[in-house]
């Protein structure tokens, strides 16, 4: 099952297990039992730590194939159904390490919350193995029954277990469950979590950060626009921080990336937890899991901005890069929301496993598009491609690999009229041909919409100068409307919305805001400006320096 660099790796890691752990699996005489059965055998024989043993009769778990990582003599464990590779194998790696003694790599406030979590909470996670959003929510949840004996959790990988993933009418991963009931669905941190439990750790945040000392730079936003202005602002040593709902923004949820410079390949997840790695290196106040609810300029040069949270908290600075990125846009239509994670999704990717061998719909014949129904051609029954103008947007080179797969069909010049259901689960999808006016039906299991995305800029209300398409307005430094607030990324006028572009716009409104700092913090006198070259940043603030000549 594991090749030679992955059993080194693998060895490697293991070597640093202290408690003895037994993998106690559940299996029958399927094939994927006897796969689950070779890769246990295989990490077993990496460490003298890690014994397998085959639970039969009664002891054995009910959903085979299935195993259970446990500490013995211990309350401690981590069970997974089905086999946890691709990208769960690092899933499968931490809950060795966890239960064989490594601590879990979390603040010690996060730890203290989850072990003071009281009720016994039993968590099941439906994911698939090609779900680049599902490793945070198993590993999340593995860690929690790592640290809190009253919580159990099981990663159901659902292509193996499509039974229960109808009868439960999972559509979308991951999905979690606690005591039988729904609990969540999408990407959730550990945090999160917690915060879902523990009702009031979110009145006791919001008390920390109301509490915060101004910053010289606050960015909002933390995809990579936020995550380059973090870094160039940190860099000048002024007092910086960085406020979002979650690292990475879109990149989260881009599975293949080719064309960033450097990178011949990587992946969206990855990226976006080297982007947090390195701004945290820089020492950072990194705020997540929080939403922007308005923004107010400084009622004076020099003055302070305000940020304020849906939570309550308010944040203030000096200067503020709005970077809050931008998010799917949604077709509009009867249906749509009734639906969403029971057929509608917006993740190929993530999702696609779920329709294995199904009828699904694809809007949209852009790149994103076509890349969509390409990846989902290989999975599902049958894909039909819906394109509201006359030809399709996507590269030449994405087309000719479509048309060359034969469970594809595209369907120009139609407009989506509704989404249908049973009300349970998405039945079919109804559109208008447009050059006849015609209306049509399609039988369908699922609908992908990947019809481009909206700037997230609803919460900025009249603050800003907003274009047409609701995107801010900036100049070429990064400047908005409002002195002292830039804005940097996918939800400016800034056009080619790609990575390495909101990487170089956030760096640019960084500098805009430095430069910003400079001319309003310094005094001017007899026809000079003082210029800040050596930040204080024990109090915060830029002092001046180094008189610059003007005129």
């Amino acid at each position: 099952m594991l090749d030679a660099t992955l059993s080194a790796q693998l060895k490697t890691y293991l070597e640093r297990v202290t408690e003895p752990v037994v993998l106690e699996a559940s299996l029958d005489d399927s094939r994927a039992s006897a796969q689950t059965r070779e890769l246990l055998g295989e990490i077993a024989g990496l460490s003298d730590k890690v014994t397998v043993a085959e639970l039969t009769g009664d002891a054995a778990d009910a959903r085979r194939p299935s195993f259970a990582i446990v500490r013995p003599g211990t309350d401690i464990s981590v069970r997974f159904a089905g086999l946890p590779l691709g990208h769960e194998f690092t899933s499968l790696v931490l809950a060795l390490l966890q239960v064989g003694g490594v601590p879990p790599k979390v603040s010690e406030e996060t730890a203290a919350a989850v072990r003071a979590i009281e009720g016994e909470h039993r968590f099941e996670t439906y994911m698939s193995l090609t779900c680049q959003n599902c490793p945070d929510v198993v590993q999340a949840l593995n860690t929690m029954s790592v640290l809190n004996p009253r919580i159990s959790h099981v990663a159901v990988e659902g292509g193996a277990f499509q039974g229960e993933i109808e009868a439960r009418k999972v559509l979308a991963v991951p999905t979690v469950y606690r005591n039988g009931e729904l609990f969540g669905q999408g990407r959730m941190t550990l945090e999160e979590i917690v915060g879902k439990l523990d009702e009031g750790a979110g009145a006791r945040e919001a008390e920390r950060l109301g509490a915060l000392e101004p910053f010289d730079v606050l960015v909002v936003g933390g995809g990579p626009a936020g995550a380059a202005a973090a870094i160039y602002a940190a860099r000048k040593g002024i007092r910086t921080g960085i406020v979002a709902e979650r690292f990475g923004g879109q990149v989260m949820d881009t599975m293949a990336i080719e064309n960033f410079v450097s990178m011949t390949y990587t992946e969206g997840p990855k990226l976006a937890a080297a982007l947090e790695e390195h701004v945290r290196s820089y020492g950072v106040e990194v705020m997540e899991l929080q939403r922007a609810a308005a923004l107010t300029a400084a009622a004076e040069p020099g003055g302070l901005a305000e940020v304020t949270l849906e939570n309550g908290a308010v944040l203030r600075a000096r200067t503020v890069v709005v970077a809050t990125g931008a998010r799917w846009r949604h077709m509009g239509v009867p249906g749509e929301e009734d639906y969403r994670n029971k057929g509608v999704t917006f993740c190929p990717h993530c999702d696609g496993p779920l329709f294995k061998g199904k009828r699904v719909a694809v809007v949209g014949g852009g790149n994103s598009g076509i890349e969509a129904a390409i990846d989902l051609a290989g999975v599902v029954g049958h894909v039909t491609v819906l394109e509201f103008l006359d030809e399709l947007r996507a590269d030449a080179v994405l087309q000719r690999k479509l048309h060359s797969m034969p469970n594809v069909e595209v369907v120009l010049s139609a407009r989506t009229t509704e989404v249908v259901g049973n009300g349970e689960q998405v039945t079919g999808l109804d559109y208008e041909a447009r050059t006849t006016g015609e209306a049509r039906h399609l039988d369908l299991d699922g609908v992908f919409v990947q019809i481009g995305l909206l700037p997230n800029t609803d919460w900025l209300g009249s603050a800003l100068e907003l274009s047409p398409r609701k995107e801010v307005v900036v100049d070429e430094r990064g400047q908005t409307s409002a002195p002292g607030i830039f804005a940097a990324g996918d939800c400016t006028i800034t056009p080619y919305k790609q990575i390495v572009v909101s990487l170089g716009s956030g760096a640019t409104a960084a500098l805009g805001a430095f430069d910003h700092l400079i001319r309003t913090t310094a005094p001017a006198e007899d026809g000079e400006l003082a210029v800040a070259t050596a930040p204080d940043t024990s109090s915060g603030t830029v002092v001046a320096a180094a008189p610059l000549t003007v005129g």
